[in-house]
């Protein structure tokens, strides 16, 4: 008897093993399709990344009109690197979909009620911070290219650019995830509205702090751009669970 329970086991953990192989095999599918298309595409998403750095370059008068590279294999590993990136984000739907799909058996009805919600809700708020920080970022980007004046001439690699870019729109991007965060632990019933107004304070000098931290660059706008929707995203987290899940 004991025989055929561990067999029954080793057949669960052998399907859990297969239903994941799968999940990782159609995610890296989406995944090296969505670099192919990015990189196809290559001029139209350079020229879009690229376009804060020009319109800064072209207020300050800078004898350059764009980014540089100075090594020989940096035309080809440029955009290479971009269109991974880029491939990735436009990947993340169909991975986080098969991510759904591997982990929703064990979850209960009610969990899977909210499961889509929660992932759409991050998704968007996810896109949301990432259009924030690209709108955002030339007032941080031109404060620090000119700082020094006439004292020197900025001249802007195109790899340094793009990891500043990059990073500042992830920064956004996850930390524009605080209602997800703040909801799903009220929904747990690990906080509510209730804390979350009882400890505004501390919550707001936490978020302040945090911004200060976590934001490249030393600009005082980055911080200050990202501080205030956060805020806004903390009273909004608070309104929907007293709306929404009257907690």
């Amino acid at each position: 008897m004991q025989g055929v329970v561990d067999n029954e086991r080793r057949m669960t953990l052998v399907e859990h093993l297969g239903e994941l192989r799968k999940v990782l095999i159609v995610s890296l599918l989406a995944w090296t399709v969505a670099t192919i298309v990015a990189f196809v595409f290559k001029d139209f998403v350079l020229g879009l990344l690229l376009h804060p750095l020009k319109l800064i370059l072209r207020n300050s008068h800078s004898i350059v009109s764009s980014a540089i590279f100075t090594g020989p294999t940096e035309g080809l590993t440029v955009p290479m690197k971009v269109a991974a990136v880029v491939g990735f984000v436009l990947a993340l739907p169909v991975i986080l979909w098969q991510a759904w799909s591997f982990v929703s058996p064990g979850l209960r009805p009610v969990e899977r009620k909210f499961a889509g919600p929660f992932i759409g809700s991050a998704l968007l708020l996810f896109a949301c911070g990432a259009a924030f920080a690209y709108f955002v970022m030339p007032i941080g980007l031109g404060f620090l290219a000119n700082f020094l004046s006439n004292n020197a001439v900025y001249f802007p690699d195109i790899n340094q650019y793009l990891s500043f870019f990059l990073l500042l729109v992830v920064v956004f991007g996850v930390t524009f995830e605080l209602p997800v965060v703040l909801v799903l632990l009220g929904v747990l019933r690990i906080i509510s509205s209730k804390w979350l107004k009882a400890k505004r304070k501390v919550a707001y000098v936490v978020i302040i702090l945090a911004a200060l931290v976590v934001t490249p660059g030393a600009d005082p706008f980055t911080p200050t751009a990202l501080v205030v929707p956060l805020l806004l995203l903390y009273e909004a987290s608070i309104q929907v669970l007293v709306r929404v899940f009257h907690r």
